[in-house]
């Protein structure tokens, strides 16, 4: 595994402790952190995770600001910015994909992993798994 893609549904379960998946995100977390495996997310992820946040889960604004500061600037998260070229790819993927329920963010996210040859999501979204990607937060 090239690193671990970490999608909103990912950081959702990692954060909070009443979520589904919680204590699988947090072991797969600690598990690549642990072997210095790289963890990437994305812009547009953050951007989905801060609404995600305050709708529906009504997290407080402050509380929002620390969560995402802290993975802003932790060492082994590397948020990658979508640039031009990366936007432009997924818009185009979601236009070809009208048989999908895609979101922009999740294209966004496919062509990155694309990009950098990861195959592995911390996620439960399947949507991963219709591109082709391996999604980790599953019932066992």
């Amino acid at each position: 595994m090239r690193g671990l893609f970490v999608d909103t549904a990912g950081w959702a379960a990692f954060l909070v402790g009443s979520e589904a998946f919680h204590e699988q995100a947090v072991f797969l977390l600690d598990h690549a952190r642990a072997n210095g495996q790289p963890v990437l997310t994305t812009s547009y992820v953050m951007a989905e995770l801060v609404a995600l946040l305050t709708s529906p889960m009504r997290v407080p604004r402050r509380e929002q600001v620390r969560i995402v500061g802290t993975l802003r600037s932790a060492e082994w998260i590397r948020i990658l910015h979508v640039d031009p070229a990366q936007g432009e790819a997924a818009w185009q993927l979601l236009a070809k994909q009208d048989d999908k329920m895609w979101s922009l963010v999740d294209c966004t996210s496919f062509v990155v992993m694309r990009e950098y040859s990861i195959t592995v999501a911390l996620t439960s979204d399947r949507h991963f798994e219709q591109a082709g990607f391996t999604r980790l937060l599953r019932k066992q």
